[in-house]
């Protein structure tokens, strides 16, 4: 039992690792993901920060803002995760990893992982913005860990789902279509612009069963000063962990589908 874990987990790093080397030799897809997190916090933010009556307290608006920017940007990058598992599967890539030993799991989870580590590198960059448009952001180690576990099954989370859609079209340009479809309403039917006092009760209904809502949640409590949760984190950060387990199983029950 306990080499089958280690097993496991090994197959899991060495996928990560490979998928990891993929990202360092293109850096220029990293800086490109920043300029989104810019848009919406320069000129979305700014602009926003002039409406009066939002219900966030004695927050600025940019401060309440920031952690649903990070949250967005998780999104954005990890949900079009799986256009690259598209690709390996028409390079042929796909049908060489399912036959070695490796479980079908350890491959979903590797991919999950290196996409985790690519999320903590987006939120860098959007610390650094936030830091230059001098939002309140905590500093304190714990809240900075609890940040990063966030980011992190955030990110896992999202570039699973990423996979299992793409498991489902099997082509590009489906997988393309059904991304966009899917990105937009996930994020306008979450707390990461406003909050869900304002909501109608239908979009409040359709927020709280969607996993963004809980992440953004969380990192509004952790990252910035006076960050007003819904939720304890404990329950923000369990509801993306059991989501990401979910979708990891799913993930890999569909995996060597792709290949047909």
């Amino acid at each position: 039992m306990k080499s089958a874990l280690i097993g496991w987990i090994s197959d899991s790093a060495a996928v990560a690792d490979a998928e990891l080397r993929k990202l360092a030799r293109e850096p220029a897809e990293l800086v490109s993901r920043a300029v989104q997190p810019i848009l919406w916090l320069v000129i979305f933010g700014h602009a926003f920060s002039q409406v009066r009556g939002m219900p966030i307290g004695d927050m600025r608006y940019l401060d309440y803002l920031a952690p649903g920017i990070l949250a967005q940007s998780i999104l954005f990058s990890s949900v079009f995760y799986g256009i690259a598992v598209v690709w390996e599967r028409d390079l042929g890539i796909v049908h060489k990893l399912l036959v070695t030993p490796a479980r079908r799991s350890a491959l979903v989870l590797g991919k999950a992982m290196a996409a985790g580590c690519r999320g903590l590198v987006q939120a860098a960059m959007v610390y650094a913005v936030a830091i230059a448009l001098h939002v309140d952001i905590r500093w304190e180690l714990l809240p900075m860990l609890a940040v990063g576990a966030g980011v992190l099954f955030g990110s896992c989370l999202f570039a699973t789902f990423s996979l299992v859609i793409a498991c489902i079209v099997k082509t590009r340009e489906r997988f393309m279509g059904v991304g966009q479809l899917l990105t937009m309403p996930l994020f306008f039917t979450s707390n990461a612009i406003y909050p869900l006092e304002v909501m109608p009760g239908w979009l409040r209904a359709v927020a709280q069963v969607n996993p963004l809502t809980y992440l953004v949640d969380a990192l509004r409590g952790t990252m910035v000063v006076g960050g007003i949760s819904t939720y304890s984190y404990g329950t923000s950060l369990g509801v993306t962990v059991v989501t990401f387990g979910l979708l990891l199983a799913l993930a890999a029950y569909l995996y060597p589908g792709l290949a047909r």
